[in-house]
């Protein structure tokens, strides 16, 4: 079975939309996450139609709630046979158990991973927040946490990729976004790499979105990336 490295992310706002986009894509060659916009306007359905179209999905909700709430959604996240669902690792360690605990009894597959800190923030807006300790440092604790109480991996940026490898080994997995092909534009991100990049450093999976999807030509795009990662 493929074990694709790249992760499109489907920021659309309508399923209709979405849907036209990922018939342009190879199930074999990438997966695809659907966050908070797609998932409020399309829902479950949408999940259970690109699953039938032979996608592993990334269900990017960043559950963080107290522990029971959580769980409850983690559960019901498996029941829709989503590949992989994130949940915020400020949330703690009853709440990570919980949403831990959830997908085990479930039965199911699906991959667990806590958001560290996001790759939109900077050091002055984690200063703003009270965080004395750096990047680096906060990221490393909240991976440890996550290890600690089960969870899969962590999405983190790529930049801390190679200090989390170092510490965490090969079995626990980093999800990294904030991936822009080298000339693209950095939009909203502070903390980006190359897709290049983030592989050396350490990243399993990289997720890429209007680089790929606002493409005039995406297909082209993805192969283009596809092949620097494959050299």
């Amino acid at each position: 079975m493929p074990d694709p490295t790249l992760i499109i992310a489907l920021d659309f706002h309508d399923a209709r939309t979405a849907l036209d986009f990922a018939d342009r894509l190879n199930p074999d060659e990438c997966r695809l996450k659907v966050g908070m916009e797609l998932y409020t306007a399309a829902g479950p359905e949408l999940i259970d139609t690109l699953a039938r179209r032979g996608f592993d999905i990334f269900l990017d909700l960043k559950f963080h709630d107290i522990p029971n709430t959580v769980a409850a959604a983690v559960r019901v996240a498996t029941g829709l046979g989503v590949w992989m669902v994130n949940v915020h690792a400020l949330g703690g360690r009853r709440m990570l158990e919980a949403a831990r605990d959830a997908v085990e009894t479930s039965g199911s597959r699906t991959k667990l991973v806590a958001v560290t800190l996001l790759t939109s923030m900077n050091a002055e807006a984690l200063a703003q927040l009270g965080w004395v300790n750096g990047f680096n440092e906060s990221v490393l604790m909240l991976a440890r946490l996550s290890a600690e109480c089960g969870l899969d991996g962590v999405v983190c940026s790529a930049l801390e990729a190679s200090a989390l490898r170092q510490a965490m080994g090969q079995g626990f997995c980093l999800v990294t976004p904030g991936i822009r092909p080298s000339g693209y534009s950095s939009d909203d991100q502070s903390r980006i790499v190359t897709p290049m990049e983030a592989k050396r450093l350490g990243a399993d999976y990289l997720v890429i979105g209007r680089p790929i999807t606002r493409a005039d030509n995406p297909g082209q795009v993805l192969q283009k990336i596809l092949g620097e990662l494959k050299a």
